[in-house]
């Protein structure tokens, strides 16, 4: 049974928060920090991270006035942390605690670069690039995982705390947790795919990073699709009892209980944040900047990945001209890809192929000085993105596999005028939750161009009703909801079962 239902509010978050940990820390653990801390020209700049995770979790870690262990990697973070690597954030008026873990350029290269991103992301991602598995990479991601847990220990030291691990940087974490204090409350969160079984027994690795999740009390997808292939996965690789009826895993006496949480966004905070008059002049702005007077404007905002379906989504555009060539001179398509990993061979490949689309496509399809793609080559920051969704009369996700994708919600929370329309790929998460959006699959090219001509094409009307219901449902679905159904389910834990049956575990 639920103790304390989960809210949608902040207010509701801190209530069970008080509740069920008034005397347990609150420790976030991810590898990408929320703010860094810059040199530039000769002054220090804050930059606060754009991501999906960083955006999902901020509101959390501010309610609960958390403790966030990541890795700083700001050229001037160092200066404006202490001793131990701790900084108030953010910075204007801070609410909670930011530890930075230092990570040397080879521990960067063998964890984020080697394992995590060539083996353990293609792994669980269906976009056709091999994983490449390397013993040194592995090593190194044992070394920064141990690194991490001793760094969550020097700052809990004695105190009773609830470690909360997302995604696939840190599957060793939590046993390396539990080994030194059983006592701890330890919950992940994997916010991208799990692969079938067949595709994960070829990680040479799989018996000790199952080991590794399954330390943990409660471990969270994003779909109760890939909670079944983790439950599926460790019912054939290791020896285990699973429990499909109450969906956990014991493992040498320890439990785990698996379940899906689909996370959401700060809807209220987005929809009114988009209001902001400092946003209506970055879109006065981007107007100027990039040529979009009098324009219909056709978006997409990604990180440069291969698993974005970006190549995919400039052929559709495309292909779109060359069926309906009345668009030309009407629509500009701006794409936003923020450089990604480039230091991988796949992402140098992705942004070359990407650079070279961009040049073809407009140069084919150019009139008079006018040409359909505008590509931005960087990072927006969170104001930028804002602007960039109030101008966009259509947004295109187009993601070839997905966990969940977060800029599709956020798009939906910025238009409180409900005068967009969503394209969204069938093959993310947000597809199991949105039915209002337009869907796509971005394999079809023909199909995919019709999509685009529909939403640009699309009654008022009918934008407004879609819109309008997806709205409604992120409203009840947002962040905090998610977060307080990953703890209201942390409560069903009684009597600390959990942990004396680890404490045995590692006796033994």
């Amino acid at each position: 049974m639920t103790l304390y239902p989960p809210m949608s509010s902040q207010t509701g978050l801190q209530e069970i928060i008080n509740k069920r940990f008034a005397d347990h820390r609150l420790v976030i653990v991810s590898n990408r920090q929320p703010y860094a801390h810059h040199l530039r020209e000769g002054r220090i700049v804050t930059k606060r991270a754009v991501s999906g995770l960083v955006t999902g979790l901020e509101p959390v870690a501010k309610v609960c006035h958390a403790l966030w262990v990541a890795h700083g990697d700001g050229s001037a973070d160092r200066s404006m942390s202490n001793d131990r690597g701790i900084v108030e954030v953010p910075s204007e008026r801070p609410e909670y605690l930011l530890k930075r873990v230092w990570l040397s350029k080879e521990e960067v290269a063998g964890y984020y670069y080697g394992f995590s991103n060539e083996a353990l992301w293609p792994l669980c991602h269906i976009s056709f690039v091999r994983p490449i598995f390397r013993a040194e990479d592995m090593d190194t991601y044992r070394l920064v995982n141990r690194k991490f847990a001793d760094a969550v220990l020097e700052e809990i030291r004695n105190d009773k705390a609830f470690i909360w691990i997302q995604d696939y940087h840190f599957s060793l974490l939590p046993q390396y947790l539990k080994e030194a204090r059983p006592d701890l409350v330890v919950g992940q969160f994997w916010h991208i795919p799990w692969p079938n079984p067949e595709a994960f027994r070829i990680c040479s690795w799989r018996e000790e990073i199952l080991d590794g999740l399954l330390a943990n009390d409660l471990l969270g997808f994003q779909l109760r699709y890939h909670a079944d292939n983790f439950l599926a996965t460790c019912a054939r690789e290791i020896d285990s009892h699973t429990d499909q009826d109450r969906t956990s895993v014991t493992r040498k006496g320890h439990r785990t209980r698996v379940r899906p949480f689909p996370i959401g966004v700060d809807f209220d905070g987005m929809s009114a944040d988009v209001q902001q008059p400092a946003v209506a002049a970055i879109a006065h702005k981007l107007v100027n900047e990039l040529g979009l007077e009098g324009m219909t404007v056709i978006a997409g905002v990604d990180r440069i990945d291969y698993t974005k379906g970006i190549p995919e989504r400039l052929l559709a555009i495309s292909r779109l001209l060359e069926k309906y060539p009345d668009y030309k001179g009407r629509f500009v398509f701006v794409q936003v890809g923020s450089p990604s990993r480039i230091h991988i061979t796949k992402y140098k490949e992705m942004n070359d192929e990407i650079g070279h689309l961009v040049e073809q496509i407009n140069w084919k399809h150019s009139v008079n000085g006018w040409e359909p793609i505008v590509f931005v080559g960087r990072a927006f920051d969170y104001h930028e993105v804002l602007a960039l969704y109030k101008l966009a009369d259509v947004l295109i996700v187009s993601s070839l596999h997905d966990g969940m994708n977060l800029v599709a919600k956020e798009y939906v929370a910025a238009r409180g005028d409900l005068g967009g329309v969503l394209l969204l790929s069938q093959f993310t998460g947000a597809a199991r939750e949105l039915h209002d959006a337009v869907l796509i699959n971005p394999f079809d090219r023909e199909s995919f161009a019709n999509a685009i001509h529909r939403a640009l094409s699309m009654r008022p009307a009918e934008k407004a009703a879609r819109l309008n219901t997806m709205r409604e449902y992120l409203a009840e679905t947002n962040i905090f909801n998610w977060a307080s159904s990953f703890v209201t389910e942390l409560t069903k834990l009684q009597g600390g079962a959990a942990s004396e049956a680890f404490q045995a575990q590692v006796s033994v």
